[in-house]
């Protein structure tokens, strides 16, 4: 307990005695140890005799601030008047010095009652119970109740007769104790942002600072930090509630603790009906054109995807706008988080592709070290990225095929120009935030921050393994569409999948990839039918989502000229994949074989010059000859090698002259 709380309770103690000797003077009952058990007649007509004996009236000494005051704090935190001060003190102290219980039960007639009654604290203050004025600070949209600092009990009786208590968080609140309401546990987390990495969130903590208004910020507000970073920027702490995980039971409570500890309040995602939850918000936050210094105001920051419904709002005075995506640096962020311990790496570039909020990326950097300290080594790119990893929405795993990509450059055998298209498509997906944020170099339309590449070339020629190339470069998993879950043959079905799939990679960090995508994005027709209006409506969607998308997507195709020219110019890339040529072919051969036992003097040269394979056709031609292998418990030869190309070639359904069928 402070000092400035003790010296306050033992001013009340002092007019609790006057109170006391007042009472007991002339009382033929005041040595009565069975006091307060019955009424006796001396002790009714003591009390038809006795008038109010009411102490020295309040004055500024009793409510004056001290250093270290948490009472004072609290007061005016809360715009509590002196008396509201008094009354909660009252109320306060037999919940921290047990010396007043007994004094409150012989002032409360009853030995039963030793917490303060509302007669009891306006006695106390010099007040009678049928003073208007002093009855009005028990109203239920008073301070001291409206924001939960005191719980009227007894709700049978007359209202000076109701007992008063405090709820156990404010009492140690008071008392020192700074742990979040354990109500609030599991749903509510305490944040403390950092300085600002954005000019949007320094200009929306100005805002705050100036005006604890309510404000809300349609789009990746809290992915991308701004939400919380605008709060840090008023110099705040922040609550985080989850509307999601949590009852809206606890809103009061919420408020009340961010009153308490003098923090803002983030709310999101909010739900599609938030009206109810807004609306139990308000009383916290203030109208954006209230005046500036108003005790008990909240600075609220609500979020969401949605639009905002006017009506969700019972004053109409929520504050509404876009959260421009880019608009924090994350990477200060990170390298605030690792500091030293990322110094042997190249930390922007292994964090680039992740859009995380700031709690998310404390946690990523937590696991990050972890799993250095697991594997017994200095932390490196790859313990970020799967620590960062663990922090993306995994949503998309209901819709798409998760691959956690296993390949990298080396696995790949493509002319240098491909190539360098493909390292152009890392450096896109890393910098987009940087140049179409930051820079301003995203185009109007409400166009978004998304990368879209689209792989051309005959089948087996590395274009899945390109698209997980690009994935294991950039750090995060790749996603297959399965176009089975997607197409659907009722008219509206498959735009519903479709949207589903790009909203959820929206909030996720990864590839996502429409494999054989003519199937999807093929060129609208004529309308001669009604299936084929329908189609074209499909086209259209597809046209308009990837003008919003913020992910990054790869589309591959056996035929380019099946692809809508009008998708073809929203792509950033089209990456052509080109058969390969014979040297190509050989180093194909070599690299299929890398992990395979072959036998001594091994030569798939005459098969790379004498089969036209691709990739994929290539590596199915060493899987037969390593099967043909295994099954004589032998090594690989040339002529397993032979076999399995004119296995692969047959299959292609091509003549292979001078072979005997197999």
């Amino acid at each position: 307990m402070s000092d400035a709380l003790q010296k306050r309770l033992e001013l009340l103690r002092d007019r609790v005695s006057v109170l006391v000797e007042a009472r007991s003077a002339g009382d033929p009952t005041a040595g009565d140890p069975l006091r307060g058990l019955y009424v006796s007649a001396e002790r009714v007509e003591h009390l038809l005799e006795r008038r109010g004996q009411i102490p020295v009236q309040l004055d500024d000494a009793y409510g004056e601030a001290e250093p270290d005051d948490a009472l004072a704090e609290t007061a005016a935190r809360f715009g509590l008047t002196l008396l509201d001060t008094h009354i909660l003190l009252t109320a306060l102290a037999p919940d921290v010095n047990r010396d007043f219980e007994p004094l409150y039960g012989y002032l409360n007639d009853d030995v039963g009652r030793r917490r303060a009654s509302v007669a009891l604290a306006l006695d106390l203050a010099g007040l009678a119970p049928n003073d208007w004025t002093a009855r009005a600070r028990f109203h239920p949209r008073a301070p001291l109740l409206a924001s939960g600092l005191l719980v009227l009990e007894d709700a049978e009786r007359p209202l000076p007769g109701r007992g008063l208590r405090v709820p156990e968080r404010v009492i140690a609140h008071l008392l020192g104790d700074e742990e979040l309401d354990g109500e609030l546990l599991g749903t509510v987390e305490l944040l403390t942002a950092g300085q600002p990495t954005g000019p949007f969130a320094s200009r929306l903590g100005a805002l705050l600072r100036a005006r604890a208004t309510m404000i809300y910020l349609r789009g990746r507000a809290v992915e991308s930090g701004t939400a919380v970073e605008a709060l840090g920027a008023a110099g705040l702490p922040v609550l985080r509630y989850d509307p999601a995980h949590g009852d809206q039971h606890l809103v009061p409570v919420l408020l009340r603790e961010a009153r308490l500890r003098g923090a803002g309040v983030v709310v999101g995602p909010l739900p599609e009906k938030a009206g109810a939850l807004v609306r139990a918000l308000e009383p916290g936050a203030l109208p954006p054109h209230a005046e500036p210094l108003v005790p008990g105001a909240v600075p609220v920051v609500l979020f969401g995807t949605e639009p905002f419904d006017p009506r969700w709002s019972a004053g109409g005075d929520v504050l509404c706008l876009d959260a421009p995506p880019g608009s924090a640096d994350t990477g200060l962020l990170w390298a605030a988080e690792l500091g030293r311990d990322a110094a042997e790496f190249d930390l922007p570039a292994a964090v680039a592709p992740y859009r995380l909020t700031p709690e998310q990326i404390r946690r990523a950097a937590r696991t990050a070290r972890t799993l250095a300290v697991l594997e017994g080594g200095p932390l490196t790119a790859a313990h970020v990225q799967r620590g960062a990893r663990q922090q993306s929405a995994p949503a998309l795993d209901r819709h798409a095929r998760r691959v956690s990509p296993a390949v990298g450059w080396a696995d790949l055998v493509l002319p240098a120009g491909p190539r360098e298209q493909l390292e152009e498509l890392v450096v896109r997906a890393r910098q987009r935030e940087r140049v179409l944020g930051q820079w301003g170099l995203r185009t109007g339309g409400g166009r978004g921050h998304g990368v879209v590449a689209l792989f051309a070339g005959e089948s087996g020629t590395g274009k899945t393994l390109a698209a997980e190339v690009v994935a294991g470069e950039l750090g995060v998993d790749l996603y297959v569409v399965e176009l089975s879950a997607v197409v659907d043959k009722y008219v509206g079905e498959t735009e519903k999948n479709l949207e589903r799939i790009f909203a959820d990679a929206d909030r996720t960090d990864a590839v996502l990839l429409f494999d054989e995508a003519d199937a999807v994005f093929g060129k609208r027709s004529e309308v001669k039918e009604a299936s084929d209006r329908y189609a074209n409506l499909e086209s259209a969607y597809l046209l308009q989502r990837l003008e919003s998308f913020n992910g990054i997507a790869v589309l591959t195709t056996n035929l380019r000229a099946n692809i809508d020219d009008a998708f073809t110019r929203r792509l950033d890339l089209v990456v052509d994949f080109p058969f390969p040529d014979i040297d190509q072919r050989l180093a194909l051969w070599w690299q299929s074989l890398a992990g395979v036992p072959c036998a001594d003097g091994v030569d798939p040269g005459p098969c790379a010059k004498d089969f036209a394979l691709a990739g994929g056709s290539i590596r199915g031609a060493v899987v037969t000859a390593a099967y043909a292998a295994a099954g004589r418990g032998g090594r690989v030869t040339t002529d397993d090698l032979l076999t399995g190309a004119v296995r692969e070639y047959r299959k292609a359904g091509r003549l292979v002259v001078g072979q005997d069928d197999l």
